[in-house]
């Protein structure tokens, strides 16, 4: 598989690359903003053929990969995060025209974890639901993308759910929400713990990660499994009922 990378200058896009290449897939273009001839700055710089875009940029370079990959016809997988409202209508649209993979988190443990969760929300009954991220201190969105992805499938499992992000000044909570808390601290790579509790018992769900590079074994094997689908947009649980 001919593979470009988007974001290959940042942590994730270095990883990517290198375990690409050791699984014996080819890295036909590196793309990054802050890189100079004679490597790409931009993807419209690379001319030639490939099999995928794996884009680990940011949400801002959503309109340039979207507009080169339909212009292409290229399948794209999409593991960046905090996309506008507007940039997630626009993945949408694109994914009428080409393959598209977007997913907040590559992890296929977190999806497994995401399935687990609304499984027991649907079983456990009434119950009070918190969802608490670790993540290391310099990352941006909050909560995380992850965080918002796993209280989703959980609101999916119950009618009227809200979220209380943070939950500020006043701890009294309403029996439908989902609590949401946000921690940073040094360089955790991302921990989600999901906790259910109807006062007679608890459950706890946790996922621990330990190295990025999972994150880039996860885009691989999904990557691969998307250059064989047709036009549309597929997420991790479309990958794994797939596998």
């Amino acid at each position: 598989m001919k593979i470009i990378i988007n974001g290959a200058g940042g942590k994730m896009g270095h990883i990517l690359s290198e375990m690409a290449e050791s699984q014996g897939e080819e890295v036909i273009a590196r793309v990054d903003v802050t890189f100079t001839a004679p490597e790409y700055s931009r993807l419209e710089d690379f001319t030639g053929e490939a099999d995928c875009v794996i884009d680990f940029s940011n949400h801002k370079a959503t309109h340039e990969l979207l507009t080169y990959c339909i212009k292409k016809n290229l399948p794209v997988l999409i593991a960046s995060t905090g996309q506008t409202q507007e940039e997630l209508n626009e993945i949408h649209e694109a994914a009428k025209k080409i393959p598209v993979f977007k997913s907040p988190n590559m992890s296929i443990g977190v999806a497994l974890v995401a399935d687990l969760a609304k499984r027991v929300t649907k079983l456990f009954g009434e119950c009070d639901i918190e969802l608490i991220e670790a993540h290391h201190n310099q990352k941006l969105d909050v909560p995380s993308g992850t965080a918002l992805m796993l209280a989703e499938e959980i609101k999916d499992a119950r009618e009227g759910t809200s979220f209380n992000i943070g939950r500020h000044e006043n701890g009294k909570r309403s029996p439908s929400e989902i609590g949401i808390h946000s921690l940073r601290y040094g360089s955790e790579v991302g921990t989600h713990e999901i906790i259910f509790s109807n006062g007679l018992e608890t459950i706890t769900i946790k996922h621990d990660a330990k190295n990025r590079a999972l994150f880039a074994k996860g885009a691989l094997e999904a990557a691969r499994w998307l250059v064989k689908q047709s036009a549309g947009f597929y997420n991790m649980k479309d990958f794994i009922a797939g596998e």
